[in-house]
């Protein structure tokens, strides 16, 4: 079978595996999945550690590039349009959520891509990062839900009251 005649679905799971494949590469190359480099880059106080920098450096560099090559084309390449999010404003989720990351990044000296890269090497403390990440990915679902809930039943408790 020729590479034109692959189908789009399998060209694009194709493309996010290669995607993948290589963030997986890097992140070890780049020193992203070393707990205690990364916690040296983020010890401002102590002993900094400035090697990060230039991998965070290089990474905003090509996507600023990169972003603005292909915001130029009418659509994706392997899909009908572009995937951007519609908000631009930055609301409590989105600075809950930043904090979180943050506060896990600082006590773990992992994130979500290094800690699952991590998995590989089977040491207890990315295990247990995982764990808790995804844990927390529930528990924040769960939260998000009943906010929603409580937010309908307002309105809609509240809707008949507005009409009168």
């Amino acid at each position: 079978m020729s590479a034109g005649s692959l189908s789009p679905r399998t060209t694009q799971l194709g493309t996010a595996v290669l995607a993948g494949a290589l963030f997986g590469v890097g992140l070890p190359l780049s020193g992203m999945t070393a707990p205690r480099k990364v916690l040296g880059f983020l010890d401002f106080a102590g002993q900094w550690d400035p090697s990060l920098v230039f991998v965070m450096a290089g990474a905003v560099g090509v996507h600023f590039v990169a972003y603005r090559l292909i915001r130029r084309r009418a659509r994706p390449l392997f899909a009908e349009s572009f995937a951007v999010p519609a908000q631009g404003r930055i609301d409590p989720r989105l600075l809950v959520g930043s904090a979180l990351f943050g506060i896990g990044w600082g006590l773990a000296g992992y994130c979500p891509g290094p800690g699952i890269a991590s998995l590989g090497s089977g040491t207890v403390q990315a295990v247990v990062f995982v764990a808790a990440m995804l844990a927390g990915l529930l528990i924040g679902k769960q939260i998000e839900g009943q906010l929603q809930r409580r937010a309908h039943e307002r309105g809609a408790t509240s809707a008949p009251e507005r009409a009168s």
